[in-house]
C-alpha cells in the first residue's frame, strides 16, 4: 500500500518490474505465514525468560547484534548513501529485538492486570529498554533511507526483510521448527525464495523505464539486434549506409 500510494501521491515512479516484485514479495510472505507454525503459548515472564536464556536463541541474538554493529559502523558510512539494502537491513535486524520485546511486554501487561508483581521483575525493565533502543534505531535508519531512496522501493523491501527476520526469530525463540512438517518446511523455503526474487526485481531494475505502455517498444528494440550473415556462397559483401550513394565504392561480389 505504501508503494502504491507513494507512486500516485508523491510521484515516485515504480516501474512494471517493481510492481511485479511487490506482488512476488507479498505472495512469498503470505506463503511463509501460512506454513509457519503457531506460537508456543507463553503466559508468564518466567517462561519468557527461560526461552530467552536458551543457548540457541542467545547465539542467534549474538549473531544478529554482531551483524547490526558491522552494518552500522562499517558498511553504513561507506555504502549507506548508495545501497538501499544497508539501512533497511539494519532496521530489519533490529526488528528481531523489538518484536521479542513487544511479545514479553504483552505478557507483562497481561500479568499486571491479573495482579502479578510484574513491575518487580527485572525482565520487564530490560524489555522496556530494549524496545525503546530498538525502535529508536529503526526509526532513525528508516528515515535516513526515506530521505535518500524512493519511498515506493523502501517500504516493500523493508516489509519483506522485516517479515523474514521476525518469522525466523519466532521459529528460533519458541522452537517452532520442531513441530513443522515436511510440507510446511518446503512451503516456508519456497516462500522465502519467492521473497528473494521479489526483492531482486525491486532492487535490480529500479532505474529502468519499463511499463505496460512502452512494453511493445522495449520488445521491439530488443529484437532489432544486428544480424551477422554467413553464407558460404558469398565471398565478399560490403554494406556501408553511412556513405552517400554517389560516394560508395564499387564492390565486386563473387558468387560460386
Amino acid at each position: 500500500c505504501s508503494a502504491i500510494l507513494s507512486s500516485y501521491l508523491l510521484g515516485e515512479r515504480l516501474n512494471l518490474l517493481g510492481k511485479l516484485g511487490c506482488m512476488l514479495s507479498l505472495v512469498g510472505s503470505t506463503v511463509m505465514v501460512i506454513h509457519a507454525p503457531e506460537d508456543e503459548e507463553v503466559t508468564t515472564l518466567d517462561e519468557m525468560l527461560s526461552k530467552l536464556k536458551e543457548p540457541g536463541f542467545l547465539a542467534y541474538a549474538a549473531i544478529l547484534l554482531a551483524v547490526c554493529l558491522f552494518l552500522i559502523f562499517y558498511l553504513a558510512p561507506r555504502y549507506g548513501q548508495s545501497n538501499i539494502l544497508i539501512y533497511l537491513t539494519i532496521c530489519s535486524v533490529i526488528g528481531a529485538f523489538s518484536v521479542s520485546s513487544v511479545k514479553g511486554l504483552g505478557i507483562a501487561i497481561k500479568g499486571f492486570f491479573a495482579g502479578r508483581p510484574v513491575l518487580q521483575h527485572p525482565l520487564t525493565w530490560i524489555l522496556v529498554v530494549t524496545l525503546v533502543a530498538s525502535i529508536t534505531t529503526q526509526i532513525n535508519y528508516l528515515n535516513k533511507s526515506l530521505d535518500i531512496f524512493n519511498t515506493s522501493l523502501v517500504f516493500p523491501i523493508y516489509y519483506v526483510l522485516f517479515t523474514t527476520i521476525v518469522i525466523t526469530t519466532s521459529i528460533i525463540l519458541f522452537k517452532e521448527w520442531v513441530t513443522m512438517t515436511v510440507v510446511d518446511i518446503i512451503g516456508t523455503v519456497c516462500g522465502f525464495l519467492t521473497i528473494i526474487l521479489g526483492v531482486f526485481l525491486l532492487h535490480a531494475f529500479k532505474d529502468m523505464d519499463f511499463s505496460l505502455g512502452n512494453l511493445p517498444q522495449v520488445l521491439q528494440s530488443g529484437q532489432q539486434a544486428p544480424v551477422t550473415r554467413d553464407d558460404k556462397n558469398i565471398l565478399i559483401e560490403v554494406d556501408n549506409s553511412s556513405i552517400g550513394p554517389e560516394d560508395k565504392p564499387k564492390v565486386f561480389v563473387i558468387y560460386t
